[in-house]
């Protein structure tokens, strides 16, 4: 008799999968990178817990940080279909209840909960995010009891091997534009065992509230935090208004900071802006309030005149868009015909994204759509060149057609800031507002 396939256990075709996806996702971001991975521990079972904000990518993010396999959770909803059940079955993918679900779907987790302790035994990395909804802000929202359900229960099966919640975070330049950046921060681990020993005598429901706290704490660490109340939005774009300066200012005052990558000091440097505003909110009402005004008028002005953060954040907007308009002008006889190429997959993109209200399912289409549909256009238009052209010229044309896609995004990217910029520049009113905003924040540090 044969042995019951579990979800964990080795597979060839998907381990093999696995490649094409992962470089996949690595040609859909520009750059991604990766912190504090020799935080993940080696000794025991590791549960990673991202916070969630970009969909699908979150999981393909956390996938591709090593070719590990590992097994995730995602809502029960989405498994209601049989076919659809066994493929994300196959991709190590496990249903959850939520409570909107209902208590008594709820119960139903046990068995998930079984099977993701039997995962944790195998010493196979499970994912799951505790916030339990994704949301495209720069924030944290309260986590589920889920994540610390299964780790004790985990621990109290596995008394002789430690078992770890790691946090992480996840910073996108942008939720919702193809080709952005993520930075991906691995927390301080929190060692599960050491903490129920540590906590004995509380009672396992005090425990788990414990734990909760300082997986929150760890992980709001881990990420661009700005608080999720009235003024987020504010806070949010005082933070383009002053990043340049702050970043310009951070490598000139600390050599460390001269040598770092830029995705890093940004990070830094937003974080420090958030950290003043809340202390000015604090010490300085009045400066606090009118700082905060600014910042949530800029940002209804901005958005009403379709202006990029990334053009708030510009310094010099003559090199800017003479800079811009130059690799413009060298691209064109490349992105030209690139862009006609991938004219049916942004056809495609544009009729399957205007299906989502949800915008934070607009990159997890791209991404899926192009890896399954940029390959077939790509035989479709090499069958066409080879019958109309020599092989000699066929083969050239397909190898350079590859890279279409990622040249025809960023020259939609480089078109869109370059009008952004403009409208910007021609908009006194909202520069003005930043330049206070400017002198507020550098004038009381």
């Amino acid at each position: 008799m044969s042995k019951t396939r579990k979800i964990q256990d080795y597979d060839f075709w998907y381990d093999m999968l696995r490649y094409y996806v992962d470089f996949g996702l690595k040609l859909s971001y520009r750059h991604i990178k990766y912190i504090g991975k020799e935080r993940i521990p080696q000794d025991g079972a590791v549960i990673y817990a991202p916070n969630h904000t970009n969909a699908l990518m979150d999981a393909l993010v956390i996938l591709a940080m090593d070719h590990k396999a590992k097994v995730f959770v995602a809502r029960a909803d989405i498994f209601r279909k049989p076919l659809l059940a066994k493929i994300f079955r196959w991709l190590k993918i496990m249903p959850i209840m939520r409570m909107r679900d209902g208590a008594d779907e709820v119960r139903k987790n046990n068995e998930t909960i079984e099977k993701a302790v039997d995962v944790l035994r195998d010493k196979v990395p499970f994912c799951i995010f505790p916030e339990g909804q994704h949301q495209t802000k720069f924030s944290a929202q309260p986590l589920a009891k889920g994540i610390f359900r299964i780790a004790f229960q985990a621990q109290e099966l596995m008394p002789d091997m430690p078992l770890y919640i790691v946090p992480v975070g996840l910073r996108y330049g942008n939720f919702f534009r193809f080709r952005s950046t993520v930075r991906v921060q691995i927390g301080e681990p929190i060692n599960v065992q050491e903490f129920i020993a540590s906590h004995s005598e509380m009672s396992v429901a005090e425990q788990m509230n414990t734990i909760r706290g300082v997986l929150d704490e760890r992980l709001k660490d881990a990420i661009f935090y700005i608080p999720n109340d009235e003024y987020y939005e504010a806070t949010h774009e005082v933070c383009a208004a002053v990043v340049k300066r702050r970043v310009r200012h951070l490598r000139r005052s600390d050599k460390a900071w001269r040598k770092a990558r830029a995705m890093d000091v940004y990070f830094e440097a937003n974080n420090a802006t958030v950290a003043q505003v809340a202390r000015l909110r604090e010490e300085q009402p009045e400066v606090a309030e009118r700082l905060l005004t600014l910042g949530k008028e800029a940002a209804e002005m901005r958005l009403a005149n379709d202006i990029s953060l990334s053009s708030v954040a510009v310094r010099n907007f003559t090199f800017s868009q003479i800079a811009k308009y130059l690799i413009l002008l060298v691209s064109l006889p490349y992105s030209i015909p690139a862009s006609i190429l991938t004219l049916p997959l942004t056809a495609l993109l544009a009729k399957l994204c205007g299906m989502f209200k949800d915008n934070a399912f607009h990159n997890s289409v791209r991404y899926l759509v192009s890896i399954l549909v940029w390959p077939v256009l790509m035989i479709i238009y090499s069958v066409v060149a080879y019958i109309c052209l020599p092989w000699q010229w066929a083969l050239p044309l397909t190898l350079v057609a590859l890279p279409a896609p990622i040249v025809a995004q960023e020259v939609y990217r480089l078109i869109r800031l370059i009008v952004s910029d403009m409208r910007l520049l021609r908009n006194k009113p909202l520069r003005e507002k930043y330049r206070e905003i400017r002198k507020i924040v550098f004038s009381n540090k």
